[in-house]
């Protein structure tokens, strides 16, 4: 080796390969808080929204983020989703749950041969992604942080919550294990599960608490807290409970959630200590709502109970398992997303006549 081709290599050392972006789809609150906290830790990303004014605000001034964890300003490209091309290796999938299958239907065409997507979403999504691009590109994820869409390039991080991810067959991969840390830099607390599916079926149960509590123009904590509705509000949870039971499903508790509370052999002192512990973790929430209510109360939009709850129904029929309580749970929200119900006491009270027949 000659001294000039010495000199060359030490003085131009190699490179470190630079880092592919992951695709962050659908960039609200989840997908927003999560992508810029992964572009503060270093990790190039890329947004697609369907809201063009999102999508621009975020590519004039970049994405703001407020709220007590810290106000910032992160920078990064955003598409909409028909501007986007290329392919990608890793995408997050962060739209609402009744998007999911058209956004997954247009994700496929983007995706490496080794490309995967990750649901952070509520609901069981990951089935229907897994239809589309196969399991062994799914991986799912469980998210309960509080966070909401403020208006175009603003999102607000309203409080910690539980993240997890977990690979759909329980085998933790290289691509989980690299997910894993970059959950780190946005929640120290974030869980990587061989059991994912025990987080989301406790979610659901979950969810259709959060689900009966914005048919009141009350707080999460607040709603929960009135010994009037505990009765039904736990009979509702159960529902849900005994078809993750017929499954075999270890439920996982979470941020002060404990859905062993709802399965058919708990005692009433377990289940009221479970509320009691949902109501102190509420508390202390800078986000007093949920996103449904706010999608309700706010946004006048439709929720995501049809891909989010209504699923459940039709596994819980396939076990012999009546779901009257959920069947008119999703039946009174239509009517409050159709304006013919307000948001009440009142409206919520009617979850209590399910055997009238008439929501």
């Amino acid at each position: 080796m000659s001294v000039a081709t010495q000199l060359e290599e030490e003085s131009y050392p190699e490179q470190p390969q630079a880092l592919a972006p992951l695709v962050i789809w659908g960039a609200g609150a989840i997908g927003g808080a999560i992508g810029a906290s992964f572009i503060e830790a270093g990790q190039p990303v890329i947004f697609v929204d369907n809201v063009a004014e999102h999508v621009t605000a975020i590519n004039l001034h970049g994405l703001r983020i407020t709220g007590p964890m810290g106000d910032k300003t992160v920078h990064a490209q955003a598409f909409l989703p028909e501007q986007l091309e290329g392919l990608h290796c890793g995408v997050l999938l962060a739209v609402k749950s009744h998007h999911t299958a058209a956004a997954i239907h247009q994700i496929a065409p983007l995706l490496a041969p080794e490309g995967y997507v990750v649901s952070m979403q509520n609901g069981l999504n990951e089935r229907v992604i897994a239809d589309v691009i196969g399991a062994e590109r799914t991986v799912g994820a469980f998210l309960n942080f509080g966070a909401d869409f403020l208006e175009p390039g603003v999102i607000h991080h309203g409080g910690r919550g539980a993240v997890v991810i977990g690979e759909l067959d329980g085998i933790t991969r290289p691509r989980t294990e690299a997910l894993y840390r970059l959950l780190q830099h946005f929640d120290p607390a974030a869980v990587l599960t061989p059991n994912i599916w025990g987080f989301l079926w406790a979610k659901m149960i979950y969810g259709a608490l959060l689900f009966a509590t914005a048919l009141t123009d009350d707080s999460i904590a607040d709603v929960l807290a009135m010994p009037r509705f505990r009765p039904v509000l736990t009979q509702l949870a159960r529902e849900i409970g005994a078809v993750a039971h017929a499954q075999n499903i270890l439920l996982e508790g979470f941020d002060g959630f404990d859905p062993s509370a709802f399965l058919p052999n708990a005692t009433p002192e377990h289940t009221q200590q479970s509320f009691d512990d949902m109501v102190a973790h509420n508390r202390r929430s800078a986000k007093s709502h949920s996103g449904i209510w706010r999608d309700l109360a706010v946004r006048k939009r439709q929720t995501e109970i049809d891909a989010q709850i209504a699923p459940a129904i039709d596994i819980g029929i396939g076990f012999n398992l009546p779901m009257p309580l959920t069947t008119r749970l999703v039946q009174l929200i239509h009517r409050v997303e159709r304006g013919e119900l307000p948001q009440t006491f009142e409206t919520l009270a009617r979850l209590e006549l399910h055997e009238t027949g008439t929501p």
